[in-house]
């Protein structure tokens, strides 16, 4: 992964609605490295995707980019999909299943 420095396109995060019973949340959204996306890219997707700090989204694109792919979210299905459908938009692989 190239780290360069880019200016990401406009993303309109969807409203992400928490579950109130914490049932269901079992579910995972994975990440995993390719050689097109720069770090800055996969950092700004994730903090729009996910709603992170980027501290947090530094963490998890060295994960990627280390470990070959990285956990980015944790939540009820609905949440991952959408999350997962924010990432996949700049060409980045990406998994939701359940833990």
């Amino acid at each position: 992964m190239e780290r360069l420095m880019s200016m990401p396109g406009t993303i309109e995060a969807p409203e992400i609605m928490q579950s109130q019973t914490g049932s269901g949340d079992n579910w995972i959204v994975t990440v995993y490295n390719n050689e097109y996306n720069t770090w800055d890219e996969v950092v700004n997707i994730l903090m729009v995707a996910t709603g992170c700090s980027e501290d947090e989204a530094d963490m998890e694109t060295w994960e990627v980019d280390n470990l070959g792919k990285s956990v980015v979210h944790h939540g009820a299905q609905d949440v991952c999909e959408a999350a997962a459908e924010i990432i996949a938009q700049i060409g980045i692989r990406v998994e939701v299943s359940e833990e």
